[in-house]
Formats: structure tokens, C-alpha cells, sequence
């Protein structure tokens, strides 16, 4: 119990810190931070202030905060405080940064040139607006205006304890491992895996995501960063065009691009299946931050590169109990 209020504390101490930096940039009214640059076998790797602290190479580029900015991330998640949201006053845009401000040295957001990096943050939140919005067909301001409206799952039909996994991720007595989050995560084995990951014991304490906008910012980012399987991209990978396809990816209609990472998020509850809703619903928001953003939504791609519709499935489910939400 000592060991995970010390462990709490430390992540808490740390968000702080880095909020503190991230007030203080704002109140300045800039989002400039000083870049320094060193060259180790004729590759540059930077770092840019609290926002890009570890070397990389994708710190060369512009981090988010200086082309992504707080009128904008208003704009997207204009209805999310509302007083019919679950989440009022949860989410916000300084939680958002600090969450990516972890991932950005790993190329979130910092990848390619401008254009692709608005590109990867509005399909990123595409996403995370469509899986946690309240937004309905005639709803004041359109459907698509209410992303962030959620941070749970508001009438979970079970606790998501998989036994399978009880010597690597045992579920904890009392626990619920029901969705939380930016993109909502589910089952014990998920919760395991993002704690260890993040460094934060969710297996004990799958709550914390429902708790702290930073965190839930954080898991949703590391599940957009990390590959399900080795011998797979991760949804960043097949976005910004790091993922080399296969013959074998060509043949199943898998290109590099928004349909790739709808198949590696969400598999065969929206993929696979033709031209349906749940699918359509996640590629609208994208274009329409695409939008809100100056982007343009023309700049999405063709329709098989924006839709999974056609494709085969990256992970197909062995057995219906394999199907899972995940």
C-alpha cells in the first residue's frame, strides 16, 4: 500500500510540474520553447523545452503546442461542457498536451511536416472525439460538436475480468475494468498492459483513468503508439506512413492511412463489414476536425485509404470469445 501511494504521488508530483510549464507558456501567450540540437552519426536529434525533453529526432520538427493551440482544441470539443455531458470539466486542452508530451519524442504529432502532423492530431482526436461523444442527429450544433461529453462508460453490463490472463494480469477484488478514457479501454489485460506502460498500477486501480484527464490522454495515446503484435504497425505507424505494407497487407486492401488504424483499434467491430455506421460515424469526425483545423478534408486521402470497409481484418478473431471489445 506504501509502495502505490508513493508511486501515486510521484506521478501526480510530475503531472504538476509539467502543468506548471505548460500555464506558465500560456500565460506568456507563445509556444516557443528553445531547441537544442546535436548531431550523432550525421543524424540531428533535439530536444525543445519541458514539451520534447528527451533527444530525438522528431524533436527537430515542430512540437504540438506551437501549430495545435488552445482556440483550436476549443473549437473541436466545442459542446464538452455542456450541462448534459457526463465529463463537464474533466477534459481540457492542458491535460492533452502534457499526455502527448510523453509520446512526442517517439514521433506523436512530430512526424513529417506540418501538414501531417495536424493531420495525425486530428485523426488521432477523430477518434477519441467519436468514441466519447453525447452528440445525437439533431443535436444543437450538429453530431459531431460534442466529442469528450464522456470519460466512462455509463452503464457497463459486466466487469470486464477476463481469467484468462490471471497469472500475468489477475484482476484486482473489487475492480471493474469497464471503458474509461479518451479512446476507452476494457478487460484487465488492457489495463495491465497501459499501466505498465505509463508506469501507474491500473490494474489495482483502473479508476485512476476516470479520475485524471491527463492519464486517460495518456492511455489513449499509448494505444495509438503501440503495435497489438510485433510483426504489426501500431495505428501511428499505419497513419503516418511509417508501415511498409506487405504483399500479403496489399492483397488484403491494407494501406497506409485512417482505414489501417480503424483495423488495428477496433478490428472486426467496424471493419470488414462494408460501408456501416460505426465506422462512418469515427471517419466523420476525423474530416470534420479536418476541417475546424484549415486542413481540409480532401486532404484525408482516397476512399480506400480513409475506410476499412473492404479490408481484412489485421486480427481476426480465433473463436467468438475472441472478439472482445478491447
Amino acid at each position: 500500500m506504501e509502495i502505490q501511494r508513493k508511486l501515486t504521488t510521484t506521478m501526480v508530483i510530475a503531472i504538476m510540474i509539467a502543468a506548471l510549464a505548460v500555464s506558465s507558456t500560456m500565460a506568456q501567450g507563445t509556444t516557443e520553447q528553445a531547441k537544442v540540437v546535436k548531431t550523432v552519426k550525421g543524424k540531428k536529434y533535439c530536444t525543445k523545452g519541458w514539451e520534447c525533453k528527451s533527444p530525438s529526432i522528431y524533436c527537430c520538427n515542430l512540437t504540438i503546442s506551437e501549430y495545435f493551440q488552445v482556440y483550436q482544441f476549443e473549437n473541436l470539443f466545442s459542446k464538452r461542457n455542456t450541462p448534459v455531458a457526463q465529463a463537464v470539466g474533466f477534459w481540457d486542452y492542458q491535460a492533452f498536451i502534457l499526455a502527448a508530451a510523453l509520446f512526442e519524442p517517439q514521433g506523436f504529432g512530430t512526424t513529417g511536416n506540418k501538414t501531417t502532423q495536424m493531420k495525425e492530431i486530428a485523426a488521432f482526436l477523430g477518434h477519441v472525439g467519436s468514441k466519447t461523444s453525447c452528440g445525437y442527429g439533431v443535436a444543437t450544433g450538429g453530431p459531431l460538436a460534442w466529442g469528450l461529453c464522456y470519460n466512462k462508460e455509463m452503464s457497463p453490463q459486466q466487469d470486464y475480468c477476463d481469467d484468462y490472463y490471471k497469472l500475468t494480469y489477475p484482476c484486482t477484488p473489487g475492480a471493474a475494468y469497464y471503458g474509461r478514457g479518451a479512446i476507452p479501454i476494457y478487460w484487465n489485460y488492457n489495463y495491465g498492459a497501459a499501466g505498465e506502460a505509463l508506469k501507474v498500477d491500473l490494474l489495482s486501480h483502473p479508476e485512476y483513468v476516470e479520475q485524471n484527464a491527463t492519464l486517460a490522454f495518456q492511455a489513449a495515446i499509448w494505444r495509438w503508439m503501440t503495435p497489438i503484435k510485433k510483426n504489426q504497425p501500431s495505428a501511428h505507424d499505419a497513419f503516418v506512413g511509417n508501415w511498409k505494407p506487405t504483399k500479403n497487407d496489399t492483397l488484403s486492401k491494407r494501406f497506409p492511412g485512417f482505414g489501417s488504424t480503424l483495423n488495428l483499434l477496433y478490428g472486426d467491430s467496424v471493419c470488414g463489414k462494408g460501408d456501416v455506421d460505426e465506422m462512418n460515424v469515427i471517419i466523420s469526425h476525423y474530416l470534420y476536425y479536418l476541417d475546424l483545423l484549415g486542413i481540409g478534408r480532401e486532404q484525408a486521402g482516397t476512399n480506400d485509404v480513409l475506410t476499412c470497409a473492404e479490408q481484412e481484418l489485421f486480427n481476426p478473431p480465433a473463436s467468438p470469445a475472441a472478439s472482445k471489445a478491447s
